[in-house]
C-alpha cells in the first residue's frame, strides 16, 4: 500500500505539469521535451544493468551473502554509468549535432545532452540503493525519498516556469539580474529542475551509499552477471516498445510537422499513465514478494490468484478511464492536442498488456531462465522497430499506437505458453480472457460507438463492476471474513 501511495502521488504529481507544459509550449517544443526523454528512458535501461531484478533474486538465493550481492550490484552499475558519463561528455556535441533537427539548435541541444547525461548518472547509481530500501522492508524511507525527488522536479519547474518571469515582469528584487541569463519559455528549464531533484535525491540516500564496501566477489558476480545480461537486454527490448516510437516519429515523418506530431503523440500520452502508474506501483511491492515467497508450497497457486485480481483491477481501470476521457482531456489544456486522443483506447490496450506480461514474467525469474525473458522480449522490439517503420509513415502517430499494443500482446501470450511448458502456474485462464474481452469491447463501444458519452460509458462501468462482484462473490467472502 505504502509502495503504492508514494508512487501514486509522485507520478501525479508530476502528471500536473503535464497541462502546465502543454498550456506554455508549443507542440514543436513539446516534442522535444518527449524525443529527449524517450531517448533517456533507452538509455537508462543499459545503465541499470538489469542489476536490479539480480540484486532481490540473489539476495535470496545466497542470504549469507547479502553484503556482497549489494557490493556487486552497484560496482557494476557506478562502472558502467561512469563509462558512459565520460564517454557523453566527450561527445556531447556530436550527440547534439545528430539530434538537432536545424544547425541554430545545436548549441541548446548541447546544454540539453549535458543535462541528460548527468541526470542519467545520477540516477543510475541509486538504482541499487533504491532497491536495498526495498529489500530491507523499508517503504517508508523508499517513499519519503520518492516524494522528495518529484517535489523538487515540480518545484523547480513551477519556479522557472511561472516564479521567476513574474519576478522579471513586475520588476522585484533580483529582476536585473535574472534578465542577463532567463530565457522566456526555454524547455531547458525543464531539464534543469529534473537534474536538481536527481541530487537532491542522492543526497537523501548517502546512508544507503556509507553502507557499501567496495569490495568485488569475481566468483559471485560472474554467476549474477550471467543472470542479469538476458535481464538488460530484455529491459531495453521493454523500453524499445515503449519508447522507439516516440524516438523515430521524428525521422520518419516530414520535417515540417514532425516535432508537432511527436508533441501531439507525447501529450495524449500522458492519459495513458494512470494504468501505467497502477502497473509500476504493483510492481514495486510484488516483485520482492515474489521472490521472497517462492519457497512456499503454495506458491504457484498465490501467483495464480494474483494475477487474477490484478487483472480484474487492471480491466476496471482501464474502462474507467475511457469512460470518463472527456473529463481527463482537461489535463491536455491546450485543444490543439485533443486530436491525439483516438490514440489513447489502444495505448491502454498495450498498457493492459505489459501489466499481464509483468505478472507472467515470473516464471523464468524464479525458474533461473532469464534467457527465455531475452527472446521474448526480442521478438517484441522486433515488432516494434519494424512495425513502426511500415506504419509511421502512413498513419503517424496512431501506427505507433497500434504497434504498442500489438508488440506487447504478442509477448504476453509467448510469455504464457512457455511459462506453462517450463513453470506451470495455474492460472484461471477462462475468467481473465473474459474480464480483458468484455473491458475491450466496453472501451471501444464507449470511445467510438457512442463518441466518448460519459454518461453511456459510465454505465458500462457499472456494469461490468457488478458483473465482477457478482462472479467473483464467493471469493471476496472467503477474503473479506479473513
Amino acid at each position: 500500500m505504502v509502495y503504492g501511495i508514494s508512487t501514486v502521488f509522485s507520478r501525479l504529481f508530476n502528471f500536473i505539469l503535464t497541462p502546465i507544459y502543454t498550456s506554455v509550449y508549443k507542440k514543436g517544443v513539446y516534442g522535444i521535451f518527449t524525443n529527449m526523454y524517450a531517448n533517456a528512458s533507452l538509455i537508462n535501461a543499459i545503465l541499470a544493468f538489469g542489476m536490479e531484478s539480480t540484486y532481490f533474486r540473489y539476495l535470496n538465493k545466497f542470504e549469507d551473502k547479502k553484503q556482497e550481492v549489494y557490493n556487486n550490484s552497484f560496482i557494476c552499475i557506478a562502472f558502467v554509468s561512469s563509462l558512459f558519463l565520460i564517454t557523453g561528455l566527450v561527445f556531447s556535441n556530436g550527440i547534439a549535432t545528430y539530434l538537432a533537427a536545424k544547425a541554430a539548435e545545436i548549441p541548446d541541444y548541447k546544454q540539453y545532452v549535458s543535462f541528460f547525461l548527468w541526470i542519467l548518472f545520477v540516477d543510475a547509481i541509486c538504482v541499487i540503493p533504491f532497491a536495498k530500501l526495498r529489500a530491507d522492508g523499508r517503504p517508508m524511507k523508499y517513499s519519503v525519498v520518492k516524494f522528495l525527488n518529484i517535489g523538487c522536479f515540480v518545484g523547480f519547474n513551477l519556479l522557472f516556469i511561472f516564479v521567476l518571469p513574474a519576478i522579471i515582469k513586475h520588476n522585484w528584487i533580483g529582476a536585473s539580474w535574472l534578465q542577463t541569463w532567463y530565457r522566456h519559455q526555454w524547455i531547458g528549464y525543464v531539464f534543469v529542475a529534473n537534474l536538481i531533484a536527481s541530487l537532491v535525491t542522492l543526497v537523501a540516500l548517502i546512508p544507503e551509499f556509507l553502507k557499501l564496501q567496495l569490495k568485488f566477489d569475481k566468483a559471485l558476480f560472474s554467476n549474477m552477471f550471467s543472470y542479469s545480461w538476458p535481464i538488460l537486454i530484455a529491459n531495453l527490448s521493454f523500453i524499445v516498445n515503449e519508447n522507439l516510437d516516440k524516438i523515430v516519429l521524428k525521422d520518419l515523418l516530414p520535417a515540417n510537422i514532425a516535432n508537432e506530431e511527436v508533441g501531439i503523440y507525447g501529450a495524449v500520452c500522458k492519459l495513458a499513465i494512470f494504468l501505467s502508474i497502477f502497473i509500476t506501483a504493483f510492481r514495486l511491492g510484488a516483485e520482492p514478494f515474489f521472490f521472497s515467497h517462492a519457497k512456499n508450497s503454495n506458491a504457484k497457486q498465490t501467483y495464480a490468484t494474483i494475477l487474477q485480481y490484478f487483472v480484474i483491477a487492471l480491466t476496471v481501470l482501464f474502462v474507467a478511464l475511457i469512460a470518463n476521457i472527456e473529463v481527463l482531456k482537461f489535463f491536455i489544456r491546450t485543444e490543439e492536442y485533443w486530436v491525439g486522443l483516438p490514440a489513447v483506447p489502444y495505448l491502454l490496450m498495450g498498457y493492459v498488456f505489459l501489466g499481464i506480461y509483468m505478472n507472467l514474467s515470473i516464471w523464468y525469474r524464479l525458474s533461473d531462465q532469464t534467457r527465455y525473458g531475452l527472446y521474448i522480449s526480442v521478438i517484441g522490439a522486433i515488432i516494434t522497430i519494424v512495425l513502426n517503420f511500415v506504419l509511421i509513415p502512413r498513419f503517424s502517430y496512431m501506427g505507433s499506437a497500434w504497434v504498442s499494443m500489438a508488440a506487447y500482446a504478442t509477448m504476453t501470450i509467448i510469455s504464457y505458453i512457455l511459462g506453462q511448458k517450463y513453470y506451470p502456474i495455474p492460472y484461471n485462464l477462462k475468467k481473465i480472457l473474459a474480464y480483458i474481452i468484455v473491458s475491450t469491447v466496453i472501451v471501444f463501444s464507449s470511445f467510438f460507438i457512442f463518441n466518448r458519452n460519459i454518461y453511456i460509458g459510465n454505465a458500462m462501468l457499472i456494469a461490468f463492476i457488478a458483473g465482477i462482484a457478482y462472479f467473483e462473490k464467493k471469493d471476496l467472502m472467503k477474503i473479506l471474513k479473513r
